[in-house]
């Protein structure tokens, strides 16, 4: 049997599964990384482990990375221990194609992992040390969206900010807390020079993460905690920066389905880990074949040759239009139109909508058809390009095992770009020109028959998780399948559609209003009246 904690006594076998192996000295770089690195990492979770490893791991082969990574766990201890210490830091990754076939990879270029807190004294006074040292260069960060938010809807800052607001930098709790603690210590070690990098994947990444920073050091200095001099270091560019980024691979919760080949190939140690805080990760980490990081080129303290990685470096306006096009036009409004109608169609994965027609036809509709007119071409992705690798290749994909219903998580916290920012693009042109769109009032009139929670077929179904349901679905109340009148349809939806903090604008300013509801109405006649919508505006409108 092969363990991956002892990997190094089975080489040869691993070389006959097809594995790829680390081409440098590993204990070398993990030492020297354990010393001095020059790459934090925060954010253990599978995003890391499927695409920021790798990317360390190709420039430790070509001799450009000689020092490894360390991982900043600040959420979930249990995966430091469980999923990286208990493994000496190493995991599997696993390229998973199209055709089935899986590319095997051990990944062993983390060099150490702590669970980065204050509470746990002995690991966070190892990060400080590394933060005072000057040989460290960047720190990159996956710990979602939700990690850089500090206050509530209403404004008011969230109960455990307001705690480290009062305790200072020497108790921080939050993610946000704890790394403006560390930026501290590395001013005081003398303004030491750092970028700090988001690679979460949401629009212009590095001014949230600055901002929020900046609100931090602010409250901490009206109480007395830092001086105004921290201040004026966090926004000198030349001393701290914030680069803007764009990502897009996707890096599923670990598959059972992969647990059992590796189980087949003779591992014995590839059991999927859940801890108590309900993080899902494992000894190997499943991902697909196509990846883009775009980064804003901006690194004060130097940095490694990324671009022989794979990534992508460019100035922030580049790296912006790659952004707004994959979030506005390329894939995210197609994920959301699939999540959607997929729930209302009964499908529990992407990869199976991928072989309806109908659904098919929407997404191109809403990519090919009517963003690719108005979306900005950044250069260095091409925008149709982009779509074809995404239906030809990536949503297809049966070894992603990824549900619509994790998709339609938050969707009105997302219309607004996925489909608001479009609609702008058209209006920019002329009041009358939003009147030209099909596929997206398809869409948005689907969202609006999903939050009734009944199926296609009349079933009741739970909603996907979102921080607006109750409030929609008591605005569409009174409306059932089945409801014909066109003023209690009008009535409910204006409510939502006329709402701009959702789409961005008020939908009937914008001429779509009344063509929403009038799709809708058609998805509310009975049992598959979805289907028979989808498919009449597909062989209508579709393929032009």
């Amino acid at each position: 049997m092969i363990t991956l904690k002892n990997w190094q006594e089975s080489k040869d076998e691993l070389v006959q599964l097809g594995v790829e192996l680390p081409q440098f000295d590993v204990a070398s770089l993990k030492a020297q990384g354990q010393k001095a690195p020059i790459w934090l990492h925060f954010g253990g979770g599978n995003l890391y482990r499927g695409f920021h490893a790798e990317v360390a791991q190709r420039l430790a082969n070509s001799g450009d990375l000689s020092s490894g990574v360390v991982v900043c766990e600040t959420f979930d201890n249990e995966v430091v221990e469980k999923a990286y210490r208990a493994f000496n830091n190493d995991f599997l990754e696993v390229v998973m194609h199209e055709d089935g076939t899986l590319d095997k990879r051990l990944i062993a270029v983390t060099a150490d992992s702590f669970y980065c807190n204050p509470a746990d004294k002995n690991s966070f006074s190892q990060i400080v040390a590394y933060f005072e040292n000057p040989a460290l260069q960047f720190t990159t960060f996956t710990i979602t969206e939700k990690g850089y938010a500090l206050k509530d809807p209403q404004g008011n800052f969230f109960p455990v900010i307001q705690a480290d607001i009062k305790n200072g930098p020497e108790a921080a709790q939050h993610t946000i807390s704890i790394v403006t603690a560390l930026l501290y210590k590395r001013f005081l070690a003398g303004e030491l020079p750092i970028a700090m990098v988001s690679t979460d994947n949401f629009s212009q990444n590095g001014q949230r993460f600055q901002d929020s920073i900046i609100t931090l050091a602010t409250e901490w200095q009206k109480a007395g905690f830092v001086p105004e001099a921290f201040l004026t270091y966090l926004l000198n560019t030349d001393k701290v920066t914030f680069p803007w980024s764009m990502i897009d691979r996707i890096t599923p919760n670990p598959s059972t389905s992969v647990e059992a080949i590796l189980n087949e190939d003779g591992f014995s140690d590839m059991d999927i880990i859940h801890t108590s805080k309900g993080t899902n990760i494992a000894p190997f980490a499943n991902t697909e074949v196509i990846h883009y990081l775009v980064i804003e080129d901006s690194f004060p303290n130097g940095r490694p040759a990324l671009e022989k990685a794979g990534v992508m470096l460019a100035d922030r306006e580049t790296v912006d239009k790659a952004d707004v096009m994959k979030v506005t036009t390329c894939l995210n409004p197609l994920h959301t139109a699939l999540a959607v109608t997929g729930c209302l169609l009964g499908y529990t994965s992407i990869a199976a909508e991928m072989q309806d027609a109908d659904l098919v036809g929407l997404i191109k509709g809403i990519g090919y058809q009517e963003g690719l007119p108005v979306v900005a071409n950044p250069g260095i992705i091409d925008p149709k390009q982009f779509i074809d690798e995404l239906l030809q290749k990536r949503l297809p994909n049966p070894n992603i095992p990824d549900a619509p219903q994790r998709i339609a998580s938050d969707t009105s916290q997302k219309v607004a770009i996925r489909f608001g920012e479009t609609i702008k693009r058209y209006l920019e042109k002329g009041p009358e020109a939003p009147a030209k769109l099909v596929f997206i009032p398809v869409a948005i009139a689907a969202w609006l028959r999903y939050l009734l929670a009944v199926d296609d077929k009349g079933q009741a179904f739970q909603p996907s998780p979102d921080p607006l349901l109750a409030d929609l679905q008591a605005n569409l109340s009174g409306i059932q399948l089945g409801e014909q009148d066109e003023a209690k349809i009008h009535a409910a939806a204006e409510k939502i559609l006329a709402n701009a903090s959702i789409f961005g604008t008020d939908l009937y300013q914008a001429g779509l209003g009344e063509k929403i509801e009038a799709i809708l109405k058609e998805m509310l006649v009975g049992p598959d009246a979805v289907r028979n919508t989808l498919h009449s505006y597909v062989t209508k409108f579709g393929g032009k």
